[in-house]
């Protein structure tokens, strides 16, 4: 079996982080969503890897550079480019030549599931399922691809985002195929955004060939980070099975409490209060300052004053605030600067925003 990871979307919905980089390695606790993929396969057994890159030179080596050739993963990677964002099912047919006629799993780059893939890869591996996808139960199916299940855990009928769904449903980003998928895909034309939806062909193999595919049901949380609010709140899952970690320097005179993960070389200096579950990336310099629950500070950060809780703070960033001043539910990308404004004139908020960006203040 083979894994395809899915890297070339353009991630409108994190915009202005995403202008010049990829969605996929916005890190959630300080590792790159993309990585969490990778170690799925990893420990399913998937040595062979494919990702699909997207549409500039820029994008494409923003991931080679994070990725490499996989050998930290024990992995060998594989780099696929997609000409346009043509839909899911046009990026699995541009990898064709790379799985052959070999089983193989496609994994949406932007995913992160609690307990792996492993179990089902294994049970699919010894089935006589055509395909197997992977689906949870959600409150509002309308936004995402959605399967009717019936007897055996077999797919009946599905779409992709039905005004009126006929399940709750949605489809995880994991899918599981023969080389029978490719002769699916021939057969679907364009959705209603111009794009061949990966759901289409599942809906042709079911329906149209009669061919057979299941559904696993993800028991543990699921997320797909396509927007600040669910890169926030896959932190959070994440870090509540932090591990506390202390390769820094904890100054006297500082409190911690919780799991706490510090990185090399980053100092903690007197006067400073983390609440857990935090991790902090090397090179940091932190406080006199209070640091709450769930939050991610990445690489060579530097913080001093104010209060910051259950936010992302990607890296190379420096904030300097005064003590009754609060950063709360915030995804801050990097080589930012956010200092205090208290002894300029005149008073008030000095924001300097590219496009797409979103402030509450």
């Amino acid at each position: 079996m083979k894994g395809l990871i899915l890297a070339g979307g353009l991630g409108t919905r994190l915009r202005p982080l995403t202008y010049s980089g990829s969605k996929q390695l916005i890190p959630v606790a300080n590792k790159p969503v993309l990585f969490y993929g990778i170690e799925d396969l990893k420990e399913a057994g998937i040595r062979d890897i494919g990702i699909i890159v997207g549409y500039t030179d820029e994008r494409v080596q923003f991931i080679k550079d994070a990725v490499g050739d996989g050998s930290r993963w024990g992995v060998k990677i594989t780099y696929i480019r997609q000409d346009a964002p043509r839909g899911l099912a046009h990026a699995v047919t541009t990898a064709r030549d790379f799985i052959g006629g070999d089983d193989f799993v496609v994994y949406l780059g932007d995913n992160i599931l609690n307990k792996g893939i492993s179990s089902f890869a294994e049970e699919f591996r010894n089935s006589d399922m055509d395909a197997s996808i992977l689906v949870t139960q959600v409150e509002h199916p309308e936004i995402y691809g959605v399967a009717m299940i019936g007897d055996n855990r077999e797919i009946i009928e599905i779409e992709e985002k039905p005004e009126n769904p006929k399940s709750n449903y949605a489809i995880v980003g994991v899918y599981f195929f023969r080389s029978s998928i490719f002769e699916a895909i021939k057969k679907i034309k364009p959705g209603k955004g111009g794009e061949l939806e990966l759901t289409d062909a599942i809906h042709e193999l079911v329906v149209s060939d009669k061919h057979r595919v299941n559904a696993h049901v993800v028991k543990g949380w699921w997320d797909d980070t396509g927007t600040a609010e669910a890169v926030l709140r896959a932190n959070h899952l994440v870090l509540t099975d932090l591990k506390a970690k202390r390769e820094g320097i904890v100054e006297e005179g500082v409190r911690l409490i919780g799991n706490v993960a510090l990185g090399k070389n980053t100092i903690i200096k007197a006067g400073t209060l983390i609440r857990g579950p935090v991790i902090i990336g090397k090179d940091c310099q932190i406080g006199p300052t209070y640091l709450g629950p769930y939050t991610s500070i990445g690489d060579n950060c530097v913080i001093r004053g104010g209060e910051i809780e259950s936010s992302i703070i990607i890296g190379d960033t420096h904030i300097n605030l005064e003590a009754n001043k609060r950063i709360v539910d915030s995804l801050i990308g990097r080589h930012t600067i956010i200092n205090s404004a208290r002894e300029t004139l005149p008073s008030g908020c000095k924001l300097v925003l590219g496009e797409n960006s979103e402030v509450q203040i």
